[in-house]
């Protein structure tokens, strides 16, 4: 039997890296998926646009996903922008925004959505994306994701007291990934992945994002049923090493 069969589970971030790979796994998995993004992805599913910083948009995508699904029970908060800016390049509107999409957005769709999984009559799961610098920063710069992160490691252990028994709270957090959104710093002019970050991971290489969608599968899955609150490296060995 598929581990999400019947399932209805929206996913923000969905048209592109982590949240595609994990709308894409969620689907063959049996789940009914709402892909919530700024723009159509071409991958199946129904797709619902948002902006995820803006409390209109949210509430207005988190309804349609709802009508498109008949029901919701399952949330997956991929969204996000990443800044590799230190403090001195760090202007107050990039940490605002940074905020905004990553920390804000977060708790805007969960905040719409949680009547609805807490409505749903079966056990329903929250999977928030955090992120590896989130937990251990590992130098200078990126002053505002790392923020960002670190309060959406906060908030969801907050949430997972807050919305038991009825939902399951979790946060993956991945270390670097190969996405459109790391392209830029990743890999170096020759296409090679840069030493000092590989040094960095145990495993000494990045994850591809169908690594953390297996993540995310397990914890939206009954398979952790008796798991909330839980903050989980995918990372290749980064926080440890």
């Amino acid at each position: 039997m598929k581990r999400l069969a019947g399932r209805k589970i929206l996913i923000t971030g969905g048209a592109s890296g982590i949240g595609r790979a994990t709308a894409s796994l969620f689907l063959r998995e049996g789940a009914h998926v709402a892909i919530l993004d700024r723009a159509a992805g071409g991958q199946e599913g129904h797709f619902v646009p948002v902006d995820v910083s803006d409390a209109g948009s949210v509430q207005e995508a988190v309804r349609a996903a709802e009508a498109a699904l008949g029901g919701l029970d399952g949330v997956v908060n991929a969204a996000g922008i990443f800044a590799a800016a230190g403090l001195a390049d760090t202007s107050a509107e990039l940490f605002s925004r940074t905020l905004a999409v990553n920390l804000t957005g977060t708790f805007l769709v969960i905040q719409a959505a949680a009547p609805l999984l807490l409505a749903a009559g079966k056990p329903a799961t929250i999977v928030n994306i955090g992120s590896g610098v989130g937990i251990t920063p590992t130098g200078p710069g990126s002053t505002a994701y790392v923020a960002s992160k670190g309060g959406v490691i906060a908030m969801t252990k907050a949430l997972a007291m807050e919305l038991a028994p009825s939902v399951r709270v979790n946060v993956v957090c991945p270390g670097m990934v190969e996405t459109p959104m790391t392209q830029g710093f990743l890999r170096n002019a020759a296409g090679a992945v840069e030493p000092d970050l590989l040094n960095r991971y145990a495993l000494r290489r990045p994850a591809a994002p169908e690594e953390i969608a297996a993540a995310i599968l397990f914890l939206t899955s009954a398979e952790a049923s008796f798991v909330t609150g839980i903050v989980l490296p995918v990372d290749g060995g980064r926080t440890f090493h």
